[in-house]
């Protein structure tokens, strides 16, 4: 069954995924990943662009990993540069699923929405950029339903050599929950090895076009929005946005 975010009933896990060996990354989760290389360690941090070719992206979508241009990734410019202040928190909500798929492209059959090719770069505090850190993404749809009995809309990867990532997704839509009506957002949880768990949520800018909705009063009314936390858009071209966000997080427990 489907539920709007916020009033469904818990959502039921499945059998944990197999860690991670010898490149094979289907499977894995946010909860193995940290069971594996934080020694356990679940503690939230408080306070606080990848250009791809069809081909190159394809491929990496089904790696759960942003796509790679002559070999090698290529981060577009950070926006805004990195400040070395850690991207703030929030709350992660009631329908996180673990056992995610490892995948960077989260557009499936079902899914119509205003799409989105997400990336960006995560840093640490000094903006050294962070490989190999784990991101979680789940939103709502084009309707503005959560899937708690599948995994439509729902994915992990892992940051490349250069600390980046991309996301082939799209634009969720508002809808009425626990805390009232939300503006569309995705969520994220984002984590290094060892370090703590950067949970958080991505919004969009006022002039988003979209599904016939006010982004602009969608935005004011949302008492849990953190401007701090607003997507670059850039677009839209061919029905389709280009967004860059970038982390940055601490790496210190």
């Amino acid at each position: 069954m489907r539920y709007a975010d916020d009033t469904s009933p818990e959502a039921a896990t499945g059998p944990q995924p197999p860690s991670r060996a010898g490149g094979d990354e289907q499977g894995s989760s946010r909860r193995s990943f940290i069971k594996s290389t934080s020694a356990g360690v679940t503690a939230v941090a408080i306070g606080a662009s990848v250009a791809a070719s069809a081909g190159p992206a394809a491929e990496a979508a089904e790696k759960g990993r942003p796509a790679t241009s002559g070999g090698a990734a290529r981060p577009l410019a950070v926006t805004p540069a990195c400040s070395g202040q850690e991207t703030p928190a929030s709350i992660e909500g009631p329908l996180f699923k673990p056992n995610s798929p490892a995948r960077g492209d989260l557009i499936t059959p079902a899914i119509r929405g205003v799409r989105l090719d997400l990336s960006g770069v995560v840093y640490d505090t000094a903006c050294k950029p962070l490989p190999e850190t784990l991101i979680e993404f789940w939103q709502c749809d084009q309707n503005g339903d959560y899937d708690t009995s599948g995994f439509s809309l729902r994915g992990h990867q892992y940051t490349d050599s250069r600390g980046a990532y991309l996301l082939k997704t799209i634009i969720p839509r508002d809808y009425w929950g626990r805390w009232g009506q939300r503006a569309p957002h995705i969520h994220t949880q984002v984590q290094v090895s060892g370090g703590p768990l950067l949970v958080t949520q991505l919004y969009f800018p006022d002039d988003t076009q979209a599904y016939g909705r006010d982004f602009a009063a969608l935005n004011a009314a949302d008492r849990l929005r953190n401007r701090a936390c607003t997507i670059a858009l850039t677009g839209p071209e061919g029905g389709r946005y280009t967004g860059t966000f970038d982390f940055v997080l601490t790496t210190k427990v």
